[in-house]
This record gives structure tokens, sequence and C-alpha cells, in this order.
């Protein structure tokens, strides 16, 4: 009887152990993820294009850090989050939404079209919840531009996301940048910036592309395209 016991332990052994890798296989960690595309790294943001051809899914995958997704076209998904029910979203484009970190999920595209986001995970959200980062003057609000609006949408982990729109021609009065930001372009951009002590530089973004711009200065920014523009602003302190 003694011998049988021992005899079984190394099979139950193999069970368990196949059991626990079929788990660890079903669920990867977003690196490991096929439709998320690394885009950029930095000490403050890691940022990932993902596009989820029609009528498919991502594998089921761990968002470790707090992130902002910002929607590129108008999507209907399905939100999978492990051990609770599937939730169905329709976003709009450009829809920019926070979501705090700490759960795995699968997301599949209920539509006929190609599902485009922007998933923009902060690097520095655990430092930020034992340290609470200084306040910005404007945590929330909407200003009106000469031809636009910026509409700061909220300040989570230290970090402000603004929606700005702007018409053909319209600018963003003189302000100033202390920290670094990142720009995530919503329609095709062409915008001139108007940098005090430097003059005038322009920039071209592609709609889905993003852009690191180092702080330290002061400018204004004018929509030199024929177009409109719309992009997302995140500021770091």
């Amino acid at each position: 009887m003694i011998g049988r016991t021992w005899s079984m332990k190394p099979g139950l052994l193999l069970i368990a152990g196949a059991m626990l890798l079929a788990q660890t296989a079903s669920e990867v960690e977003i690196t490991s993820e096929p439709h998320h595309h690394l885009a950029l790294e930095n000490p403050y943001v890691r940022v990932f294009k993902v596009e989820v051809p029609p009528r498919q899914a991502t594998l089921m995958h761990y968002h470790r850090h707090d992130y902002w997704f910002v929607t590129i076209g108008a999507s209907d998904v399905e939100n999978d989050v492990e051990g609770k029910p599937p939730a169905k979203l329709h976003l709009a484009d450009g829809e920019t939404r926070f979501l705090p970190g700490g759960f795995a999920h699968i997301a599949k595209n209920l539509a006929d079209r190609a599902f485009h986001n922007l998933t923009i995970e902060f690097m520095q959200d655990q430092e930020a919840r034992k340290s609470p980062p200084p306040k910005w003057d404007e945590e929330r609000g909407l200003d009106v531009l000469n031809g636009g609006t910026r509409h700061i949408l909220s300040v989570d982990d230290g970090v402000r996301v603004s929606e700005i729109e702007l018409q053909a021609g319209g600018v963003i009065p003189r302000h100033n940048h202390a920290g670094p930001h990142l720009v995530v372009a919503v329609s095709d951009l062409e915008l001139r910036s108007d940098v005090e002590g430097k003059g005038p530089s322009t920039r071209q973004l592609k709609s889905g592309d993003v852009a690191w711009v180092p702080g330290g200065f002061t400018h204004t920014v004018t929509n030199i395209s024929k177009q409109a523009a719309k992009f997302v602003a995140l500021e770091f302190h």
C-alpha cells in the first residue's frame, strides 16, 4: 500500500504541472500579445499600437500598469475581463479612457472593420500612489481656444490628459511645458510650434501616430493644415 501511494505521486505531479502550464499558456504578458505592437518606451510611458482584425480577438493578456487608451476610428468591442461577465462597448473615434491596471482580459472586435487603439501605460504608477505628485492648476475643464477647444479629461497618477480640437488655422495660445508630454494623433496633423527664443518648427503626424516631446519650453501651437486637427495630450510634471 505504501509502495502504491508513492508510485502515484509522480503521475499526479505531472498532471498538476500540465494543468499549470496550460493555464499559464492561456494568459500572456502584454508584450507577448501579437496584436499589441510596441511603438514607444521610456521611463514615463510604454505605448502600444493595437490592431485587431474584423471579428477576431486578442489573447488573454495582463495589464500590470495603469493606462489610458485612445480609440482610432469608431469601434464595437467586447471586453472580457478575467473573472467578470463580458461587457460590450461602442467606442467613438478618439474616445479616450483611463483604466487601473492589475487585470487580464480579452478584447474581441465585433465589427466588420479593424479595431485600432493606442494603449499608453504609466510606468511610474506605483511611485505615484506611494508619493502623490504635485497638483495641476487645472485638473478638469473646457477651454475655448482661437478656433478650437481643449477639454481636460482628468488627472491620473499625476498625468494630465486633454483632448484638443483645432479648426484649420486654429491656435493654442502661449503656454508652458515644464515637463515632457506625449501627443497622440487622432486625425492627421500638421502643426506649427512657435517656441519662445527658438522660432517656429513644423510637425506632421498620421492618425494613430505618437510623439514624445521633452519639456522646458513655452510656445504657441497653430493648425497649419487645411483640415481640422484632433489629438490627445498627456502632460507630465
